[in-house]
């Protein structure tokens, strides 16, 4: 039985890596999808392999006016949101020393801004115990070097759920966050030089990078009602990496 059937899901940054493969993993569990991305030609092409079942909307998530026109859209075609997966995010390698201000707010605007405006501007939509994820990474509690600006930011997920954990009852949505460690997407791959990238695999235990379908199928878990009664919790989907 597909545990997703009749849910509607929501997925900032679908276009592409790991959303693209949560969006997709959502469809096949039977749920209708809408996805965001900042690139129009990257997000059609998105929706052109995920199907019908699939909407997707230009949306920038650290711009509140766009998440707005985003949500109308959902609000109009579906009503509600069940689940909704604040993954959208950026990353940039730059050693301290040289980190810029515009890197600072470029990288905080999306990965924590954007975060916190795309539940916020959604809870009108959210259903009863609809299940909110967040993305996160091993980065917050093991950064690399070069790495330190957006780790800061990616702990202030952790930080986000927790708090947001707290308001469950009164807002009526469950929150947990999803940690992946390296992850064989294209974005990381122009992200981490060949040096980075062969210390991220030596370092997992499992011995290798995550495929971008093994962190949906995590996410997948938390947006079932399998995981009813998870709250607060983050889930390092990771080979090992941060126990280690």
């Amino acid at each position: 039985m597909a545990v997703l059937k009749d849910k509607v899901a929501v997925v900032t940054g679908g276009s592409s890596g790991i959303g693209f493969a949560t969006a997709r993993a959502f469809r096949d569990e039977g749920a209708k999808v809408f996805i965001t991305g900042r690139r129009k030609d990257a997000l059609d092409a998105a929706v052109a392999e995920l199907g019908p079942d699939v909407t997707g909307v230009v949306c920038d998530v650290s711009l509140p006016a766009e998440l707005d026109a985003f949500y109308e859209t959902v609000r109009d075609q579906a009503g509600r949101i069940d689940v909704l997966v604040a993954n959208a995010g950026i990353g940039t390698v730059a050693p301290f020393g040289e980190v810029t201000e515009d890197l600072i707010d470029s990288m905080f605007a999306v990965n924590v801004k954007g975060t916190i405006f795309t539940l916020q501007q959604a809870l009108p939509l959210l259903s009863a115990n609809a299940s909110v994820i967040l993305t996160s990474s091993t980065a917050a509690t093991r950064p690399n070097q070069g790495l330190e600006v957006y780790g800061a930011s990616k702990a202030a997920i952790r930080n986000l759920a927790r708090g947001w954990a707290l308001s469950s009852r009164a807002q009526g949505f469950r929150v947990n966050v999803v940690s992946p460690g390296a992850t064989r997407t294209a974005g990381l791959l122009e992200l981490l030089t060949p040096e980075m990238l062969k210390e991220a695999e030596g370092g997992v235990p499992l011995g290798r990078l995550a495929e971008p379908e093994e962190i949906a199928a995590v996410t997948t878990f938390l947006a079932s009602d399998a995981s009813s009664y998870v709250n607060g919790a983050e889930f390092s989907a990771d080979g090992g990496y941060a126990q280690v």
